[in-house]
């Protein structure tokens, strides 16, 4: 029983002691991510943001005042050229038709009775012609016959001349009522309702907007801002990738149809208004909306492809404790760099300059370096510092596999 208790105590004790040392060195461990190199196509892209709008867009306004009394178009309504949109009120407008019609007939009745008094100047001018021909009245009166006649002809002209003012005025208020119909100017779908029933609407230097009309929503364009320092790069006929948020998972395409030279300045930033072309076969892309576009700048095809993150490595703290390394610092006043950070040295112009970070430096060996015979453009490499090297430039142990063995060597 003694033997049994003694036995499962040394095993829970030595599971215990593995159990600490694998936690220990496993978070210690370092990490390495891989991945392939494959083959295949290289983009360089330019990212914007933009907003979608229609291609063409019609603000249908009034240019009459009244109240709104009929609408024959909503929301997202299609419509066809022609077709009645809104109705105002005609109340007012018919009075002013009646009013100027009445007015038009006395301006008429004028004129007519302007014609009879012109007749009648006549008739006397002729009649005081033959009776001074016979010198039977003096010569003053056939003056006043000759002024009479003159005038009716002026007063003729002048009621004529009311008469065509009454007509135009007549006309002017028969074409706002027929204005108080209101119809869609191209075929198109509405966007945009300003108005609703019993609304008033004033006219006044501006006519109000009751209606957007986009002509075809099918073909939809991007506003995009482009900044100042990519404006370089932007071409007419490039391909553009964009995203929206309402539909996250899906990329559409378009294509740089022009780049407007009219600069937009916000809070010192400069940007540059280029418009994209795309299809919207399915309608799915609405006015107003907000994407996030890539303008492809330069492609290349069937070419090999590393991952950039691949040609890069800086260990971390962690790495080189696993690897019984100390942290890289900064490269002393001497011009040696710490032990960590091995370096191929150059012999150039009189000193040693490091090329590239390579292996381990220990002391003894950047002593044997500095008082080596290197010859102009001679480049030497130095071996690794693994665990159990010694300081004093002792050959290193091959217990570390991960790090290069072998002496300094010219190159």
């Amino acid at each position: 029983m003694k033997r049994r208790l003694i036995a499962l105590t040394v095993f829970a004790t030595l599971a215990i002691g593995a159990a600490a040392t694998y936690d220990r060195l496993g978070a210690a461990a370092p990490v390495v991510t891989t991945d392939f190199v494959s083959r295949g196509s290289i983009v360089n892209a330019i990212s914007a943001t933009g907003t979608l709008e229609a291609v063409e867009t019609v603000e249908v306004g009034t240019q009459v005042t009244g109240t709104v009394q009929a609408l024959g178009a909503d929301f997202n309504a299609i419509v066809k050229k022609g077709q009645v949109l809104a109705r105002l009120d005609p109340s007012l407008i018919q009075a002013d038709v009646q009013r100027n019609r009445a007015n038009l007939a006395a301006a008429e009745a004028d004129v007519e009775r302007q014609r009879v008094m012109l007749d009648d100047a006549g008739a006397k001018l002729k009649r005081a012609q033959e009776l001074s021909s016979r010198q039977l009245i003096p010569a003053s009166d056939l003056d006043a016959a000759e002024v009479a006649r003159r005038t009716a002809d002026a007063q003729v002209k002048a009621a004529a001349a009311q008469a065509t003012q009454a007509r135009a005025t007549l006309r002017q208020s028969e074409v706002n009522l027929q204005k108080t119909i209101i119809t869609a100017p191209i075929d198109g779908i509405v966007i945009s309702r300003a108005v609703d029933v019993g609304q008033t609407v004033a006219a006044s230097l501006q006519a109000p907007t009751l209606f957007t009309l986009a002509a075809d929503l099918e073909q939809m364009q991007l506003n995009a801002s482009i900044d100042e320092s990519d404006l370089g790069n932007i071409r007419e006929g490039q391909a553009v990738s964009f995203r929206v948020d309402a539909y996250p998972n899906e990329t559409f395409s378009g294509v740089v149809r022009q780049v407007r030279l009219n600069p937009s300045i916000v809070q010192n930033v400069v940007t540059y208004a280029a418009i994209v072309t795309t299809r919207n076969p399915q309608l799915k892309l609405k006015p107003g909306m907000t994407a996030s576009l890539s303008v492809e700048v330069a492609r290349r095809d069937g070419v090999l492809r590393v991952p950039s993150s691949a040609l890069r490595f800086k260990p971390s703290a962690s790495v080189l404790e696993a690897l019984g390394q100390a942290a890289v610092t900064s490269t002393a006043a001497g011009g040696r760099p710490s032990p960590a950070a091995g370096t191929v040295w150059t012999f150039e112009r009189g000193r040693l300059t490091p090329v590239r970070v390579s292996v381990g430096l220990s002391d003894a060996q950047y002593t044997e370096i500095q008082s080596g015979d290197l010859h102009e453009g001679e480049s030497i490499a130095t071996q690794a510092i693994v665990p159990g090297a010694s300081a004093a430039g002792a050959r290193p142990s091959t217990s570390n596999p991960l790090l290069g063995q072998g002496p300094m060597r010219r190159m």
